[in-house]
């Protein structure tokens, strides 16, 4: 079985010295009928057809050709490799996979989730070749019938094979087919033990006291086993030949935190066997239960007896194409994750399985993950008995090789099942089923009983999808276009997705991946996400949020002025996700988390990624960054209750901090202030209105309306008094943005230190949506506002392709502006 470890064994990646074979459907039937001297190209594993075909220059992934009528036959020669018994593990396969040895059939695989170990015995005279079945043929197999169709797939025989559903996705991402050996390869030559059936769970008690347990079949002979962690050591029983079990007991155990609200503390976990000691990997300490609330409708984290509020996005793929599974290829995309604050990520059922090394990295950066199992949308065939054992062998296998990991934090079902059948007006007892609600929950918790599993996503309310109970995909605010007070009438508990927009990119990204005419140019509408069938798309949704906030005709300003056009779009969706969570995250809201639809765009253009898929953090992504602060300033309008400020300390460490509330006329007169010095304590927030920090009645909100307003905008500043640096910073438009766009002039310095480059910024006029445009350099904040009263400090960290030394230079500009500041 794939989840055995061979502590001892020889283990070598086989990947280079593979060719590749593209034919037509059913061509050949074993490789002994290709003709030697075919044509085939060089291969790498683990990889795709498609990254394999365009690296031959035979594949363009902006207009992709499709391979579902296609056979690939991949080929490795394994002469020369020492005879005798080894093990050939095949990690992930897509999807209809057959494994010849010397041409003769050895293994087949029909799922693109499952792990295979094959026992084989070497000659040193080997061929290894894999055959990928066309997959088209295999989606018109006739299964039993489904109860409905959802529209957004572009196939209902995906309800029948275990295939990601990216790809199959129109108005959501490109018809890239996944194919080929996406997962590694590895030639293992077992010596001495072997461990089969491993489990290993690490808890937290209320306490604090760590267990570490673990169980497996010892294949060989042993005298003694130990468990060892932290110092600390436990001697394993075995009860019946071959089995061993035993746990550790750690007490004051240092424990693991998501990174908004401690230190993500790893522990190395061995077994010395014999007096030999064997690495089983990192682990760490941590509780995580759901709290459902005093009505039994809330849905909150509970991390380490703490109650967390989580935030974060959903992910899609480090890169469509080749479907990677290296630490390499995830630690840029994991890194801007961990920079904006994130403490969770999701793993939609749309998507597909990341490997270990995605979990291992989360563990070091304190991130949480929401893993759904990939399920999404269909009527699946739940009372197939093959179609249940693969799913129970597909949670095995995910779930056996991130034993351990602390940032695995939720295992879900699926995605919209219940929802899909629901809104289809089916009755409970159609949609609802044995395989959410029993199998993928049982196998979930024979192996992480620590981890809380849900049914399915959305789940919880009158319908699933009501968002004022247990888990929500709430688009209020987004998609049905409900006003930003929405996001609080909801009354949202938990919104495992939320906010999509059609985010545009940088103009740099732009310019170098998509130089078109925004909206008008088909290029540029072929890459704005839309629901299948629907007569609007995502950009549409953005449209009415930009005449909303900024009392403007969308249409007729991309046609008069695009670039304008632009960079509103670019600070509106940032502006609305920043109203949203300050309303989601204020001490008297109902919101126990929220996560942004998606994390990164599959190709260049105004994607719903927080993140374009070049890797460049678009505008929303700062604003999420500032939104999502551990230590955070919120205002939010309570009408005739006047300004309420919100002032949250999530760290574990108290806070002595100074509050500063402003209401500037004209941008840059104030026309009152107040201050006050709170301490804040770990984990704390309060709510203090405006008021009280005037001393007197001022109408801060322009809710009753004496008079002409008296201000356009009130700034909010909380500091650290220890170091003196600001920590968080709030706004709010009374009468709305376009009231406040000022003609502000910004003042630049550069200042070095220590070999570091940063931007000094000061104006004497409120300026919105500061953007800076510094070519060789990414800033660490960008479309943000900038108040009159305190310089800004912005770092400025050069790319990898700057030269050191390089000075930093380029220009600074603001939406309500005439004039470039250049620096």
């Amino acid at each position: 079985m794939a989840n055995t470890v061979y502590p001892e064994a020889d283990e070598r990646p086989l990947e280079g010295g593979w060719t590749l074979l593209v034919t037509e459907t059913g061509r050949h039937g074993t490789p002994g009928d290709i003709h030697r001297p075919a044509v085939r190209l060089s291969a790498q594993v683990p990889g795709t057809v498609a990254s394999a075909l365009q690296s031959a220059g035979l594949y363009d992934p902006e207009q992709p050709h499709s391979l579902l009528d296609r056979d690939a036959w991949y080929f490795r020669d394994l002469k020369g490799e020492a005879p005798g018994p080894a093990i050939l593990r095949f990690e992930g396969l897509a999807t209809i996979a057959e494994i010849y040895l010397n041409g003769i059939l050895k293994l087949r695989s029909t799922s693109m989730f499952a792990c295979h170990d094959l026992a084989v015995d070497l000659t040193g005279e080997d061929e290894l070749a894999i055959c990928f079945r066309a997959l088209g043929p295999e989606l018109q197999r006739k299964g039993p019938r489904a109860r409905w169709r959802p529209q957004m797939m572009d196939n209902q025989g995906l309800r029948l094979v275990r295939n990601t559903l990216l790809g199959h996705m129109p108005g959501w991402c490109p018809p890239i087919h996944a194919m080929g050996p996406y997962r590694p390869i590895s030639l293992i030559r077992p010596a001495g033990i072997a461990l089969a059936d491993l489990t290993l769970t690490a808890t937290l008690s209320a306490a604090g006291i760590g267990s570490l347990s673990t169980c497996f079949a010892l294949q060989g002979q042993a005298s003694t086993v130990e468990l060892l962690c932290d110092g600390r050591s436990s001697t394993l029983t075995s009860l019946e030949p071959g089995i061993w079990s035993g746990e550790l007991q750690l007490p004051a155990i240092e424990p693991w935190w998501p990174r908004t609200h401690g230190k993500p503390k790893l522990h190395l976990a061995e077994l010395r066997i014999d007096g030999v000691s064997h690495a089983l990997g990192l682990v760490g300490f941590r509780s995580i239960t759901i709290d459902r609330g005093m009505d039994g409708r809330d849905f909150s984290l509970r991390v380490n007896g703490a109650s967390v509020f989580c935030r974060g996005a959903v992910w899609s793929s480090a890169d469509i194409l080749s479907l990677p599974g290296t630490a390499e290829a995830y630690a840029p995309w994991l890194t801007l994750a961990a920079d904006a604050g994130f403490n969770m990520i999701r793993l939609g059922g749309t998507m597909t399985y990341e490997s270990p090394e995605f979990f291992k990295l989360c563990d070091r950066l304190g991130i949480m993950v929401w893993q759904d199992f990939m399920f999404a949308n269909f009527d699946y065939p739940a009372k197939d008995e093959a179609f249940r054992a693969t799913a129970e062998q597909e949670v095995a296998d995910l779930l056996g090789a991130i034993q351990g990991s602390p940032s695995l934090a939720v295992l879900c079902g699926g995605s919209e099942i219940y929802q899909q059948g629901a809104m289809l007006g089916l009755p409970e007892s159609v949609w609802k089923g044995e395989l959410f609600e029993a199998w993928l929950r049982d196998a979930s918790k024979t192996w992480r009983p620590d981890v809380p599993y849900v049914d399915n996503s959305p789940v919880g309310g009158a319908m699933p999808f009501a968002p004022n109970a247990g888990v929500t995909h709430y688009y209020g605010v987004g998609a049905y276009c409900r006003p930003l007070e929405d996001a609080r009438r909801a009354e949202v508990r938990f919104a495992a997705e939320s906010l999509a927009f059609a985010q545009v990119p940088q103009q740099s990204t732009l310019d170098r991946h998509l130089p078109v005419q925004p909206v008008h140019d088909p290029r540029w509408k072929a890459r704005v996400p839309r629901d299948r069938g629907a007569s609007w798309d995502f950009e549409d949704i953005r449209d009415h949020y930009l005449a909303l906030l900024y009392d403007v005709d969308p249409a007729r300003l991309r046609r008069e002025d695009p670039d304008r056009y632009l960079d509103l779009s670019r600070a509106v969706t940032g502006e609305v996700s920043t109203e949203t969570f300050a309303e989601w995250r204020r001490p008297r809201s109902t919101c126990n988390g929220a996560l942004v639809w998606t994390f990164q765009d599959l190709m260049p253009g105004a994607g719903w990624g927080l993140v374009d898929s070049s890797g460049e953090p678009k505008p929303v992504w700062y604003a999420m960054k500032r939104a999502f602060r551990p230590v955070q300033v919120l205002l939010t309008d309570e009408g005739t209750n006047g300004l309420d400020i919100h002032v949250i300390n999530e760290k574990d460490t108290a806070l002595e901090t100074e509050l500063s509330l402003t209401c500037l006329r004209d941008g840059r007169q104030p026309v009152v202030s107040g201050h006050r010095r709170i301490d804040l304590a770990p984990r704390s927030a309060l709510t203090i209105p405006a008021t009280d920090l005037f001393g007197a009645f001022f109408d801060t909100t322009y809710a009753f309306r004496f008079g002409p307003p008296s201000h356009e905008v009130s700034v909010a500043r909380i500091f650290d008094v220890a170091t003196g640096e600001q920590c968080a910073e709030a706004v709010h438009f009374p009468r709305g943005r376009a009231s406040a766009l000022f003609d502000a002039e910004i003042k630049a310095s550069l200042e070095e230190k220590a070999g570091f480059w940063f931007l000094l910024l000061e104006t004497e006029v409120f300026a919105q949506s500061v953007h800076i445009d510094c070519e060789g350099f990414r800033a660490t904040d960008d479309w943000f506002h900038l108040a009159p009263g305190k310089p800004r400090r912005i770092a400025l960290h050069p790319r990898a392709e700057t030269a050191p030394g390089t000075r930093p230079s380029g220009e600074i500009v603001s939406i309500g502006a005439r004039k470039t500041s250049r620096f």
